[in-house]
């Protein structure tokens, strides 16, 4: 199951993807997110953190990865524990004068065979929820920055 959303910050591209590419600053812009560490790397595809999230009521660790990274368009992360796998995608456009950023963000959600028939039935309006508080804690951070 997934989770998606397109919208606009008033920032320019390469310091969206600059500042979003480090996942480290999910603590930040993540209202799940209770620690984030990079364990490994220098930010690009390979690196790894040590992620510490909260959801339902349930504290979650995940060691995420940077998968993609093609800046200033498209990053991307994969977290993984022993029962779930999760991806996120942020892709970013200019607009056409520079001074904006249309960004493209997409949660992807495995949680095995089974939790996963059932998901979308106990999950769906929870995820719906965090996705919209993701939007509006990324726009409030990246408006609040002085990138």
């Amino acid at each position: 199951m997934h989770v998606e959303r397109t919208f606009t910050v008033p920032r320019p591209v390469e310091a969206v993807f600059d500042y979003l590419s480090d996942f480290a600053h999910t603590t930040e812009w993540d209202p799940g997110t209770v620690t984030t560490t990079r364990t490994s790397g220098d930010g690009g595809v390979g690196t790894t953190y040590a992620n510490t999230s909260q959801f339902m009521g349930r504290t979650v660790d995940l060691t995420y990865e940077t998968t993609a990274f093609e800046r200033p368009s498209r990053v991307q992360f994969r977290g993984t524990n022993k029962s779930a796998t999760a991806t996120d995608t942020l892709s970013f456009s200019p607009d056409a004068d520079g001074s904006a950023t249309r960004i493209h963000y997409r949660a992807d959600f495995d949680f095995g065979f089974l939790l996963n028939l059932v998901a979308p039935v106990v999950l769906r309006g929870k995820l719906d929820a965090l996705a919209d508080e993701t939007v509006e804690q990324i726009t409030r951070t990246l408006l609040n920055k002085a990138v």
